[in-house]
């Protein structure tokens, strides 16, 4: 006698795909921090150098808001959270591929 049971199986995809998920750390223009603040703080923070802070400040400050570095959302949070705690808006945003 046979016992033939009908049983789906879901991939657990779910949790991996969210660790890979291509995102991006967005700074967003106020009126409140200067652009000698930000500039440090993508340098000390992100590893930018002087120029490309410089050209991410011109592009907030004319934008409204720019993605100033782009990876997984491991490597951003702390770059997020580090910008926020000096006080500049910054968030990550889940982009697809």
């Amino acid at each position: 006698m046979s016992t033939q049971t009908n049983t789906k199986i879901k991939p657990e995809t779910d949790v991996l795909a969210m660790a890979d998920e291509y995102c991006r750390l967005i700074v967003w223009n106020d009126d409140v921090n200067t652009f000698e603040w930000v500039i440090q703080a993508l340098i000390e923070i992100c590893g930018q150098s002087e120029e490309q802070a410089e050209q991410c400040a011109i592009i907030i400050d004319s934008k409204g808001k720019y993605a100033v570095k782009e990876g997984n959302y491991d490597s951003l949070k702390p770059m997020c959270d580090a910008i926020t705690e000096r006080g500049i808006g910054a968030t990550i945003e889940v982009t697809a591929l």
